[in-house]
């Protein structure tokens, strides 16, 4: 196998791991040729596969609110609005408040699954040399920026429709319009889809970074003889 199909081989490998590729590996030959083009395509399935793992950690009620690593806060601009909420004794509003914007992350990205593998599935791997032998999160940077601008179109009418499947609209009309019957404040009209939205998008980009970094840094983690030599070869340049 030439230097280029084994740095393709490897930036895919230090995202999601072996599991995957090995499968796909066993279907293609090992030789150079055409046999490049359908390893290509088996690669980015494996890709896929990878996303969608990632996702559905995130998935799962609470996968964001008892997350803290992804935990959706609220903006700036709603902090003053938590604090004169409980200020005049609706504390538990509040919470609710904070709570209903992480499930209706939680409902938006299960429902975007396919959004994420569909972006992914059209990026190139012209930079596959960069990546292996760039930082802890590289791979993960160019997934980000490859992808942001185009996922963001998609994934915001998303998030607005679990907003409503999940009561979130409710609850933060509800909450709006009690902080803003506050005597002397200064009323706000926040764009939660907007907010919630990038902060979803930033959650799923961190939980595939948790991965890169694993796969990157521990020795336990390269279970597969392929992972041992291409990682030493990274491990060569720290």
């Amino acid at each position: 196998m030439n230097m280029k199909k084994f740095l393709l081989l490897t930036m895919v490998f230090s995202l999601f791991g072996c599991a995957e590729m090995q499968q796909v590996m066993n279907q293609f030959p090992q030789t150079d040729g055409t046999g490049f083009l359908d390893i290509s395509g088996g690669l980015k399935e494996a890709l896929n596969n990878g996303i969608s793992k990632q996702v559905t950690k995130l998935t799962a009620t609470d996968g964001f609110y008892k997350n803290e690593a992804v935990k959706i806060l609220l903006p700036e601009e709603l902090r003053k609005v938590d604090a004169g909420l409980r200020s005049i004794g609706l504390s538990s509003l509040a919470d609710e408040g904070l709570k209903v914007l992480n499930r209706a992350a939680e409902d938006a990205v299960k429902e975007a699954t396919p959004i994420f593998v569909d972006a992914v599935t059209s990026m190139s791997f012209a930079d596959a040399r960069g990546i292996l032998m760039g930082n802890e999160s590289a791979a993960t940077s160019y997934l980000q920026n490859s992808t942001s601008t185009a996922l963001y179109g998609k994934f915001n009418p998303v998030i607005k429709n679990s907003f409503t499947k999940v009561g979130a609209d409710k609850v933060w009309t509800n909450i709006i319009t009690k902080y803003n019957s506050i005597p002397l404040v200064n009323k706000v009209n926040p764009d939660l889809t907007d907010y919630v939205t990038n902060q979803a998008m930033n959650g799923v980009f961190k939980m595939v970074a948790v991965e890169e970094k694993n796969i990157r840094t521990s020795l336990s983690s390269r279970t597969s003889v392929l992972l041992q030599r291409v990682f030493a070869m990274q491990d060569k340049k720290m």
